[in-house]
């Protein structure tokens, strides 16, 4: 069964196509270590809840959007390889001086998949 990565972050909503080539570029380091899949997803109806939501969970600001990201990987062990080759890898770093988002808000972890319809 499949592993995922997932990850929700909140971007300044100005900075959407420098996040876009940022995710980009690592969603092609990601594959080359092993990756199935990136997805990136830039928030269109993410509601404030009134207990529990995205927005409040990554703490996002007015001039922000919430992003939902995932990438797929063939199995744990796949991406624990991949994931620490990717992270070294200086390409990876390249458009995040400065980052296009605060990474102390983003929320992530690694997922087994229990269903896939």
């Amino acid at each position: 069964m499949n592993y995922i990565d997932g990850f929700v972050l909140a971007v300044p909503t100005a900075n959407r196509e420098t996040y876009r080539r940022v995710a980009q570029n690592a969603s092609a380091i990601f594959k080359e270590y092993g990756a199935l899949s990136v997805t990136e997803c830039w928030g269109d109806d993410v509601p404030e809840g009134k207990v529990t939501s995205f927005p409040m969970a990554v703490q996002r600001k007015e001039d922000e959007t919430v992003v939902f990201s995932w990438i797929a990987w063939p199995s744990r062990a796949a991406r624990d390889e991949g994931m620490k080759k990717a992270m070294a890898d200086p390409r990876l770093k390249e458009g995040m001086d400065p980052m296009p988002f605060d990474g102390q808000r983003m929320i992530y972890g690694g997922f087994q998949v229990i269903v896939n319809e």
